[in-house]
């Protein structure tokens, strides 16, 4: 099968219902953090503001966020806590033009009803769907990707305590299917206990068996990259030559690791702050054309709730951004859909059969 990306289809702005709809309304923010009331609420779809007569398209969105006016005429989505004393905030709590304000919920719908393709509406999926088409779209979307968009992966720590989905993914990585990474702390640390003692957790990664005083390892592997100072130099100092981490470090693929409380150390380049951390990975996902989130709820729904259902090119073409969600619970997956990212794939399996799966579907393992 060759991979057809989605016609995008704009609203018809000739219909009465935007012809004769106001031109958006502002109001000046009067401190710093602080939306006026009245804001108006961004969503994950393409939304239109009605400017000077003219509907214009936000180039993103994310959830939860307000659309800032700027003096040049750029329309910026902000979070709220980013907003500045002065800043012209859209105001309006309709949809539909009322407001001088349209979501386009069905942009990638055809004409004659149908979903141009499979990104959209995957909901109610179990460990009894049918996959296998699932697959043969992903290897093809990524042979896309990989040329012409970008790659991001959202992990969780499953992938570090096993050896053929630490390989898997280090192939992908080698092999240009990667663009960014979004992690935590222990993803990091057990990929690199991996890399350095053969364990995670004190565990082989290949047998399971418990390794004597394994208990210390992950721990004795955080003190020695925070003795190094730094991730890529620990992996010098020590000779690392496998992994996630190693692999992303040698091939420049940007990382994100951001903290949690439960953190043991933690390793030099997690982010403790949370609101620096989610700044972090929007950098990363403002440039993601593909987002695939594995076994991490927490890490899943933040980066799904700042993740767009399109992307605006540099030619203004609008494409589908499209999100997968896996995980062996059915309640992670689904738990993504009901926070509002509708345009989600969602696979219900253990994510290290997933990613040796991807691997060898795409020949690089």
């Amino acid at each position: 099968m060759h991979f057809s990306m989605p016609e995008y289809h704009a609203p018809d702005f000739t219909l009465s219902q935007f012809a004769d709809a106001p031109d958006v309304k502002t109001a000046a923010a009067e401190m710093d953090g602080v939306a006026p009331d009245g804001y108006h609420s961004t969503s994950m779809y393409p939304e239109y503001f009605k400017i000077d007569g003219a509907w214009r398209l936000a180039p993103e969105s994310r959830m939860d966020s307000s659309v800032v006016l700027r003096p040049d005429g750029r329309l910026d989505v902000v979070e709220n806590r980013n907003i500045k004393k002065g800043d012209a905030v859209i105001l309006g709590r309709t949809e539909l033009g009322q407001d001088g304000i349209f979501v386009h919920t069905d942009g990638f719908i055809a004409e004659d009803g149908q979903v141009d393709d499979q990104f959209v509406f995957r909901q109610g999926r179990s460990r009894e769907t049918s996959y296998a088409r699932d697959y043969d779209n992903l290897f093809e979307l990524l042979r896309h990707e990989k040329a012409e968009g970008n790659i991001v992966w959202v992990m969780g720590p499953a992938f570090a305590f096993d050896a053929d989905a630490r390989r898997a993914m280090q192939s992908l990585i080698e092999n240009g299917y990667a663009h960014g990474l979004l992690a935590g702390n222990a993803l990091a640390t057990h990929d690199l206990e991996g890399a350095l003692l053969h364990t995670a957790l004190g565990q082989d990664i290949y047998t399971q068996k418990s390794q004597p005083n394994g208990h210390y390892n992950h721990l004795d592997v955080i003190n020695k990259v925070r003795r190094s100072g730094s991730i890529p130099q620990f992996i010098e100092d020590y000779g690392i030559q496998d992994g996630i981490i190693y692999s992303c470090v040698k091939e420049k693929v940007p990382f994100v690791l951001t903290g949690s409380i439960r953190d043991d150390g933690p390793l030099p380049e997690v982010i403790g702050d949370a609101y620096k951390g989610q700044s972090a990975m929007r950098d990363i996902i403002r440039k993601a054309t593909c987002v695939i989130c594995l076994a991490t709820m927490l890490h899943t729904i933040a980066a799904g709730n700042m993740t767009p259902s399109f992307r605006v090119l540099p030619d203004g073409t609008v494409r589908p951004l499209y999100l997968y969600a896996v995980d062996a619970d059915e309640f992670v997956v689904n738990k993504l859909l009901d926070r509002g990212s509708l345009c989600a794939t969602s696979v219900v399996t253990n994510v290290q059969d997933f990613i040796t799966i991807v691997a060898r579907g795409l020949g690089v393992m």
